[in-house]
């Protein structure tokens, strides 16, 4: 018999992501993988998951998992799962900012979570993959999310609902601490490919930052063509993987896992061209930022990695702040899909620096509610 579960389909900011309420599957991790695999569509050696919800690219395979919480400090639980789209790998190791503004309509939708008829609404949400908390506050109309609006943003088309997202003292949201190893900056050591500044921080996930121009890249090209640079995309990994051994996160490179840390080229904010084809000048932006996840370029820029980029222009002495124009208002964080503002509250105490929030502003919407054929 085909296994039929019940699920709702959902954009949350850049992404896109099947939600599940989470007795809705099985506790086996193994089994669930294995289902989640299968309703995605992956793997997929022809790289579109046309055999599943998945759209070919990591901004699009995506799962949500949602429960109850029992924290007195939140509201519901959401369990984010990378579904890799050419191997047969369920990610735990991240979670996901866009997808997480899905999170507060989906429970308003689902019952979880009351609301007034009419008003706003704010959802506390417990991020399972970093132990930490968001607010997500939305406006609701007939006790629905309002999904419809002016609000537009980057990577998307239309506009909707804005949803403001707040992350709550997101620092160390895997590793021990903002920054990993103590310090501002780092040095890595490539055999065959030489030495590299990098910055080594955590908020809301771990990045390791780097200039572009260091590793022969640009923070004005097209995923497509970072993505064409075999000899880039190579030495971007193992930079990463490298950087993530320095922050805990694998004994060894060959341990360290897909979704974290992530990879970011940054540079000053310069002329480009958006994949929508919109042309944007230096002055829209604070800093430029290519980030790579799931060993691909992003079409846009993972919500949380926006996020971490902004606190790390607020570090002084870290690669992004001597890149970035100072600016004491939000960060305009310019990607390949536009520019994304992120305000970031950054402060130095005589134990180091502090990521007190991070807050951004969303917009999500119910693409589809039915149930999804995950077979026998």
């Amino acid at each position: 018999m085909t296994r039929r579960i019940p699920a709702v389909f959902m954009r949350g900011g850049s992404s896109k992501g099947v939600m599940f309420l989470a007795r809705d599957l099985p506790d086996d991790r193994a089994t669930r993988d294995a289902l989640l695999l299968r309703v995605l569509g992956s793997p997929d050696p022809y790289g579109r998951q046309l055999d599943g919800m998945g759209g070919g690219l990591s901004s699009v395979s995506k799962a949500a998992l949602i429960a109850p919480s029992t924290r007195a400090d939140a509201d519901v639980d959401f369990t984010f799962a990378q579904v890799a789209v050419d191997r047969p790998v369920v990610d735990y190791g991240a979670t996901c900012g866009n997808l997480a503004s899905a999170v507060g309509p989906f429970a308003i939708d689902r019952g979880l979570v009351p609301a007034p008829d009419d008003g706003e609404v704010c959802v506390r949400i417990f991020l399972t993959n970093t132990s930490q908390i968001c607010h997500a506050t939305f406006a609701v109309a007939g006790g629905e999310p309002v999904e419809h609006g002016d609000f537009a943003i980057a990577g998307v088309a239309g506009t909707g609902g804005c949803i403001r997202m707040d992350f709550l003292d997101p620092g160390g949201s895997v590793c021990l601490a903002l920054l990993p190893t103590g310090n501002p900056t780092d040095e890595i050591d490539l055999p065959g490919d030489g030495r590299f500044t990098v910055s080594l921080v955590d908020a809301t996930n771990p990045v390791v930052f780097v200039d572009a121009r260091a590793v022969g890249g640009s923070v004005t090209a097209s995923p497509t063509e970072i993505e064409r640079d075999g000899r880039l995309m190579a030495l971007l990994d193992r930079l990463r993987r490298a950087g993530g051994v320095r922050m805990g996160l694998g004994r060894s490179p060959e341990e360290v896992g897909l979704a974290n840390p992530k990879i970011a080229m940054v540079g000053p904010p310069a002329d480009f061209e958006t994949i929508g084809g919109e042309r944007l000048a230096a002055d829209a932006a604070e800093i430029s930022v290519r980030i790579i996840s799931m060993e691909k370029c992003h079409r846009a820029v993972t919500l949380t990695g926006a996020m971490c980029v902004a606190v790390a222009t607020r570090l002084v002495g870290s690669v992004p702040h001597a890149l970035a124009r100072a600016s004491s208002a939000d960060i305009r964080v310019a990607n390949p899909s536009g520019v994304l503002p992120v305000s970031a509250v950054v402060q130095r105490t005589p134990d180091g620096w502090q990521a007190i929030s991070a807050r951004v502003y969303r917009t999500a919407r119910r693409l589809m509610v039915g149930e999804v054929f995950a077979g026998p």
